[in-house]
């Protein structure tokens, strides 16, 4: 967990730590104990590994912290073999590693929520297929959107974390 001391935040900016801290608790929780084979395996028909959601999200979070404090240009995930090689764990990656850079990530987050930034402020998104064009977004939308995506994958690792055996 991170070390944000939410009692001295109020209102919206407390709702969003409490939230994105739920749903990124719900997230380790499911991978507790696992060994990193087990975190790399495979288990549906897709290729998606345990160990490889908690990568992909750790890169969606940190791509769109970079946006929020730089801008569009900043956005560090629009590559697409970055995005599909997050899903996955490579030779070397090891789940505890994948966590502590997710928990570095999520630290960054809740540091810049905690400021009290304006959740108002907007941005254009970056040009991206998936995004309409002249489309911008607040800061506010930006964080449900991670908000989201952590709940999303969270329920990607509790439903495929059957304990598998190696």
């Amino acid at each position: 967990m991170t070390t944000i001391e939410q009692a001295t935040l109020t209102g919206e900016h407390t709702d969003l730590l409490e939230a994105l801290g739920k749903h990124r608790f719900f997230l380790r929780f499911t991978v507790r104990g696992l060994t990193d084979e087990q975190a790399a395996l495979t288990p549906t028909v897709s290729a998606l590994s345990l160990g490889g959601l908690i990568k992909h999200v750790t890169r969606a979070e940190r791509g769109w912290y970079d946006f929020v404090v730089g801008g569009a240009e900043a956005h560090s995930g629009q590559d697409i073999e970055g995005h599909l090689s997050s899903f996955r764990m490579e030779p070397g990656e090891t789940l505890t590693g994948l966590l502590a850079d997710y928990e570095a990530v999520a630290a960054r987050t809740d540091e810049l929520i905690a400021s009290g930034v304006d959740l108002g402020q907007s941005r254009p998104l970056p040009e991206a297929p998936w995004f309409p064009p002249n489309t911008q977004w607040s800061i506010r939308r930006v964080l449900t959107h991670v908000i989201a995506e952590t709940a999303q994958h969270a329920g990607h690792v509790s439903r495929s974390s059957a304990r598998p055996s190696t």
